[in-house]
């Protein structure tokens, strides 16, 4: 469901890969959350969906490093893309999760979906003018 399709590739290698691992984590995360086997499996949802949110300001960082090297024109717009996404993901209670099982799979399932809806849009639109 979650995952690095091949329009989603920049060429950019260190970015194509932490985009891919942002996929995973986020299929992961839907994974676990469908495993109606599992017993106790709130707290390795709020580790992955912490990892997610950890690893998306690790990205951003990144990405915005390489920006400078590069003297990339529009990086004051693209780092304010990525603060107002982070504003977003700082919204999320993660201690919430660990309360009502239904309200933790809407939970996770809204920011599964608002997380690769926003990923996919950026990268085909923004990331994808790294390489022009």
């Amino acid at each position: 469901m979650y995952e690095m399709k091949p329009d989603y590739y920049t060429g950019i290698d260190f970015i194509d890969k932490e985009h891919t691992r942002l996929f995973e984590l986020a299929q992961e995360t839907y994974d676990l959350l469908q495993d109606d086997f599992s017993q106790d499996k709130t707290s390795a949802i709020v580790q992955l969906v912490s990892e997610l949110i950890d690893y998306t300001r690790v990205h951003f960082s990144h990405e915005e490093a390489y920006q400078k090297s590069i003297d990339y024109p529009y990086i004051t717009e693209h780092a304010a893309q990525h603060r107002q996404f982070e504003d977003s993901l700082s919204q999320i209670d993660i201690d919430a999760l660990e309360n009502d099982l239904d309200e933790q799979n809407e939970t996770v399932e809204n920011l599964l979906e608002f997380l690769a809806g926003w990923l996919i849009n950026h990268i085909k639109k923004v990331d994808m003018l790294l390489v022009k």
